[in-house]
């Protein structure tokens, strides 16, 4: 056999060895210090549904809610705040509660039934805001591609789970103290405005 034969040999040995040395360390994963450039962290960890998400207790004070809204199969809206801003928004924000002790699948009209709306799936796209004495309805905003200002991917949720949910509609005048929170296949309820 030829010396420069087995040279090659061995070369090629080494090389495997040490890609397969290396391949074994990939499990490991960066450390919380050496993040690959450009990543993010919900590109490195799975996003659990709502049917996986725990109820852990918050790191904060608990918020009085403003008003909890009662919908099928014990399901609830937990409205825990409404913030106008500068930018004529108002921004409401709380939980999607499931307090039952079975799963639910979330009702899929609480979408709406809009063309553009509904082609982005499951979310609060459907939830309105009417103003009785300015005689206005206030819908959810889109974006530009027609996505609903809205927390969406909703699909079900666990017994005694939530989930943090939020919508985005124009600001009713600053007169307007109080408006009718819509959702279909949940109660109405009534929202005071600050």
């Amino acid at each position: 056999m030829n010396v420069s034969h087995m040279r090659g040999g061995f070369i090629a040995l080494v090389v495997s060895a040490s890609l397969f040395v290396a391949g074994c360390g990939a499990d490991e994963g960066p450390k919380a210090s050496q993040k690959p450039a450009g990543a993010t962290q919900s590109s490195q960890q799975p996003t659990p549904t709502l049917a996986e998400q725990s109820t852990e207790a918050p790191t904060e004070d608990p918020v009085e809610p403003l008003v909890i809204v009662k919908g099928r199969k014990g399901v609830e809206v937990v409205i825990e705040s409404a913030e106008r801003d500068a930018g004529g928004f108002l921004t409401i924000k709380g939980r999607l509660s499931n307090p039952s002790g079975e799963s639910v699948v979330l009702p899929g009209e609480m979408r709406g039934n809009e063309t553009e709306v509904v082609k982005h799936g499951l979310s609060l796209g459907g939830a309105t805001l009417v103003d009785s004495a300015g005689k206005k309805r206030y819908y959810v905003l889109r974006d530009t591609d027609g996505r609903p200002l809205t927390t969406t991917g909703l699909d079900s949720l666990g017994p005694g789970k939530s989930t943090a949910v939020f919508l985005q509609f124009p600001a009713p005048p600053a007169s307007t103290t109080e408006v009718s929170f819509q959702l279909p296949t949940f109660e109405p309820a009534t929202l005071k405005l600050s």
